[in-house]
């Protein structure tokens, strides 16, 4: 009987520590992100799980070792992209952009005053269908619900094929009933493109339904990892938020 090797990380954490202002945030933190799973990232706010996302992005400086193992014979030290989806956007509702202008300002070359080119206006037509939203392509910014808006996000996030895409909660500014849609399009996108996601969620049940590993932090360490069978329990959960929680499943709006 054959048996098969562990999947290997695309990142591996060693004693991840940061400080911001003196005061520490992550204590420590030693994990591994496994390749081409959802990890997700879950603790009470203020647990480092923003700080943790921004440590891999070269955003805060920080102490220990942030290893990346990518390419096809992973040994490259660093993806060629990763793709970053903040947990809100704030944009000047002065500035009049559609979408088609907000993607070009990133896929287009030139300034946007000499007009969107008709190859960066078909490429920002398909991202946008890749997520469900092409029809946004030609709406005021402002004007989105914040589902759209999220959807827009991701869909550049997704430009050009990240290694690992990085999300901030990104359903807490989505209507309930379009949340689970939401997460559905994240696990479709990890399935069809292999891509490997590490999200902060405080959504258990979106947790249970769709994550493969669990990465639980409090105080800015890690109280716990693994599958989520394993992790979301009520031990466990008491450990991490400091009381008694109960799981209920939820229903979803259609």
């Amino acid at each position: 009987m054959t048996t098969l090797p562990p999947p290997r990380p695309l990142v591996s954490l060693r004693d991840l520590r940061v400080e911001l202002g003196g005061n520490p945030i992550l204590r420590g933190v030693t994990a591994g992100i496994t390749r081409g799973t959802i990890t997700a990232l879950i603790g009470l706010n203020g647990s480092g799980k923003t700080t943790l996302l921004r440590a891999l992005v070269n955003e805060y400086p920080h102490k220990g070792t942030i290893q990346f193992h990518c390419g096809h014979d992973h040994s490259q030290p660093y993806p060629e992209a990763i793709g970053y989806v903040p947990q809100r956007l704030t944009l000047d509702a002065r500035l009049p952009l559609t979408v088609g202008d907000f993607l070009a300002l990133t896929l287009s070359r030139r300034p946007l005053f000499f007009g969107i080119s008709k190859k960066v206006a078909a490429r920002s037509r398909a991202i946008l269908e890749r997520v469900g939203v092409a029809d946004c392509l030609d709406r005021p910014v402002e004007g989105l619900s914040g589902g759209q808006l999220q959807r827009v996000l991701l869909a550049l996030a997704l430009e050009p094929h990240p290694e690992l895409l990085l999300l901030d909660e990104p359903a807490s500014g989505i209507d309930f009933k379009d949340q689970k849609k939401f997460y559905e399009l994240i696990s479709s996108i990890n399935r069809e493109t292999g891509v490997t996601v590490l999200l902060v969620s405080h959504d258990l049940n979106m947790v249970q339904a769709h994550a493969h590993d669990v990465l639980c932090l409090r105080g800015g360490s890690i109280q716990c990892q693994g599958p989520p069978d394993e992790i979301l329990t009520p031990i466990n959960m008491s450990l991490v938020f400091g009381a008694e929680l109960h799981m209920f499943p939820h229903r979803y709006g259609t």
